[in-house]
């Protein structure tokens, strides 16, 4: 034996401990599994609590005799209820909340910040314009779907402007982006105000409606109008888990391990403003979620992104069904608005977090 080839005491001294391999793994496939029988419950609960009760033995009937796996049909009501206003916002609520949660974990991860969340860089704020605006000047040259297009195509808009505006040569710093992103949603806001002054009664009640969120207005075809955007974001946002744990070691390592750091983060923008200006343009504006699931989920197992990113998909349709739930029943037979809920519940959780990171670790800085 060589002196090379023996590995000397001291070496092994000064290197933190490392927890055993299969500690995270296991870790996340608990959550995993727990956090996807957490969501099917969640999903049979609300299909079957309303003001017309249908039995969770019912609703699992009517699903196996829709599919061919047996089962049974309900009465005209019954049935008339479940597939035409429960299911579709049971299905509407786990492709938003999906949505928000992988964004708001594609952007931590992009920023290296963990208050980043897609209204940062204006997508909601965007969004919310084309509505708002819709909604003021009265269009209706697509019918029904003249503010869900119009909000859509007015927050991927607003990202590109953005980025373009953040960008000199050649490349994108994330302080200019984030500021940019600042200005940009306060223009948003005054532009908001403008319409609203402009509108008359019955549009500022629409305006303040939609700007509330909510799941209200759930159908099959705005389930399916969001279903390929999310779909498509879902899909290729875990493809970027390794980049992404690359970058988290800073933009200078990442690019000599390999990493194209201006391409990774044009491409996880646009991801970002698929997945956040589908979900805007149907629900609304519902904030908090983008944030504080990915937290928890770091939480729990750790910064690393192969769990982080799907993991935060679950996470956000497992909370967003839940607020969805709790908006309809709470106050019943009135419906609370779900972006307000969403917001109450998360701003005193987000103080705790802020304050336990802070007496933990110093802060974030």
């Amino acid at each position: 034996m060589t002196a090379l080839q023996e590995t000397p005491p001291a070496l092994g001294k000064d290197l933190p401990p490392q927890a055993p391999p299969a500690a995270r793994p296991r870790t996340a496939a608990l959550l995993t599994g727990g956090l996807l029988a957490v969501l099917l419950l969640l999903a049979l609960l609300s299909a079957g609590i309303g003001a017309y009760e249908i039995p969770l033995g019912d609703v699992l009937a009517s699903v196996q005799h829709r599919i061919g796996l047996g089962g049974h049909g309900l009465d005209r009501t019954a049935e008339s209820v479940l597939w035409n206003i429960r299911l579709p916002r049971v299905v509407l609520a786990v492709l938003v909340g999906a949505s928000l949660g992988c964004a708001g974990a594609l952007m931590q991860g992009v920023f290296g910040n963990p208050l980043a969340e897609p209204g940062v860089i204006g997508i909601s704020a965007g969004a919310a314009v084309g509505a708002v605006g819709a909604i003021a000047l009265g269009l209706t040259f697509l019918g029904n779907w003249t503010v869900t297009v119009c909000a859509f195509v007015a927050g991927l808009a607003t990202v590109l402007l953005v980025y373009a505006m953040s960008r000199s040569g050649g490349r994108t710093e994330v302080v200019t982006l984030i500021l940019t992103g600042i200005a940009v949603n306060a223009f948003a806001g005054a532009l908001i105000g403008l319409f609203i002054f402009f509108a008359d009664n019955a549009q500022v009640t629409q305006i303040t409606f939609w700007q509330l969120g909510s799941l209200a207005q759930a159908t099959w075809p705005k389930v399916l109008a969001v279903l390929p955007c999310a779909l498509a974001g879902l899909v290729v946002a875990p493809f970027y888990a390794r980049r992404l744990d690359l970058l988290a070691l800073g933009e200078r390592p990442a690019r000599h391990l390999g990493v194209d750091v201006e391409r990774l983060r044009i491409a996880l923008v646009l991801v970002v403003a698929l997945l956040t200006a589908a979900a805007v343009a149907v629900a609304g504006i519902i904030t908090f979620v983008g944030l504080l699931v990915p937290h928890l989920l770091r939480m729990a197992n750790g910064p690393g992104h192969r769990f982080l990113v799907p993991g935060s998909a679950l996470g956000g349709a497992v909370v967003l069904t839940a607020g969805d739930l709790a908006a309809r029943t709470l106050a019943a037979p009135a419906e609370l608005p779900l972006g307000v809920l969403t917001a109450l519940l998360g701003s005193p959780f987000f103080f705790w977090l802020l304050r336990r990171t802070r007496r933990r670790q110093g802060g974030w800085a």
